[in-house]
């Protein structure tokens, strides 16, 4: 039998993936299941992206490129950065990924050794503190609270810094929770920074372009430009623009660390999909009106879960300013046992007999580093949805 790596006995798989992936073979064997546990829009890809895409087949534009990106995606992540976020970048400060996360992966990668820290406001994203772990590094979690809207405050990130700490990760809006920071939010994080110039900060902003109630976005080296040669600013076209699929992700950054970045992705993957990086480069450039009709959508399939769930005793959700999830507290549900017989000692527990019981698929808050909660993705139609919530409110109905 093959011996494995020790590094790998660090990490779990994915959580948001297997739930995805239970719930499907659930269905493959006949079973009835509504699934909220993927971070994916059902909104297809633009025409226009489509068609720059299969352009690109039809002119033969499908060999290999630059090892981090095409020059032409490169210029359209600057303008897109200079239009929107007031951030000037040059093209060699710039990198161009198989997905988001691979940007991020090679970042950690790169610049983490044994003994590092990097700090994770929790609740996380399932996958930031396992890329830590890969890169040998210890992450540190610093949990947030309902009442402050999941947001970290100045004073737990500053207790947090260490002489070890290498990278704070923030993610805004949040996956798992939506919560947004506003420049205000952002701007008592970013003080807290100046006065750690051995950390460097670690952007998020996948979700940048899904906010509603006139939230206003802010990335962190916008709000102090201070900190633009010791960030990271992250970003994709998975999300706002319907492209999961297509993997295509971003980042910016000081030239040393793009270069190891670059160094590093050359003998893993080599370039993205030169397909997928010319239906980017529309979509960075092309038409944005799609996304506020998108973001009406979602808007009202979010206040939709929020009505249903907030009906449910025992179940308490904050509003979220961004993203496509509402992350609901059920420490009023621990304690109960099921209709069918299961007892409900965590949120895992709670997941598991909705999965076997109700047939709706959601992902437990432990995942995410926050319990007792669940994530409900909010990224499918408004008929799913209401019968996932009428499923989710008969279940706790039926708790005893």
């Amino acid at each position: 039998m093959i011996s494995l790596s020790a590094t790998l006995s660090r990490v779990r798989p994915s959580p948001t993936m297997a739930v995805t992936a239970l719930a499907g073979e659930l269905r493959a064997k006949g079973r009835d299941v509504i699934g909220l546990g993927a971070g994916e829009p059902d909104f297809p890809t633009p025409e226009n992206i489509r068609a720059a895409g299969i352009r690109a087949i039809e002119e033969g534009r499908t060999g290999y490129t630059a090892v981090d990106g095409l020059a032409e995606l490169k210029e359209a992540v600057c303008a897109k950065f200079r239009r929107e976020n007031g951030l000037d970048y040059r093209p060699s400060q710039v990198s161009i990924g198989s997905g988001g996360k691979q940007v991020l992966y090679n970042a950690l990668t790169a610049t983490l050794n044994p003994g590092d820290e990097v700090v994770i406001p929790a609740p996380y994203w399932v996958s930031y503190p396992d890329m830590v772990r890969l890169a040998g590094a210890e992450p540190v979690i610093v949990p947030t609270r309902a009442g402050d809207g999941y947001r970290l405050r100045p004073e737990a990130l500053a207790a947090a810094i260490t002489p070890k700490t290498r990278w704070v990760i923030l993610n805004s809006p949040s996956n798992p929770t939506g919560a947004g920071y506003g420049r205000a939010a952002m701007g008592a994080l970013t003080e807290v920074l100046m006065r750690a110039p051995h950390v460097w900060v670690l952007s998020d902003d996948i979700y940048e372009h899904l906010v509603y109630d006139g939230f206003e976005f802010c990335t962190p080296a916008q709000v102090e430009p201070g900190l633009i040669d010791r960030t990271l600013t992250m970003n994709g076209v998975s999300k706002a623009y319907a492209m999961t699929g297509w993997r295509i992700g971003y980042g910016a950054g000081p030239e040393p660390l793009i270069a190891a970045m670059r160094k590093l992705q050359s003998q893993s993957t080599s370039n993205p999909c030169t397909i997928s990086q010319w239906a980017a480069i529309e979509a960075l450039n092309g038409p944005q009106h799609f996304i506020a009709d998108n973001n009406r959508a979602f808007a009202r399939r979010r206040d939709l879960v929020l009505d249903a769930l907030r009906a449910i005793d025992g179940i308490d959700c904050p509003t979220p300013q961004g993203a496509f999830y509402v992350y609901p507290s059920i420490a009023g549900l621990i304690g109960r046992t099921t209709a069918g017989g299961r007892r409900i000692d965590s949120d895992e527990d709670f997941a598991t007999a909705l999965l076997q019981e109700a047939g709706v698929a959601v992902v437990h808050g432990a995942a995410f580093g926050l319990s007792p909660c669940f994530r409900v993705s909010y990224a499918t139609s408004d008929a799913a949805l209401r019968e996932a919530c009428a499923r989710i409110e008969g279940f706790c109905a039926a708790l005893r």
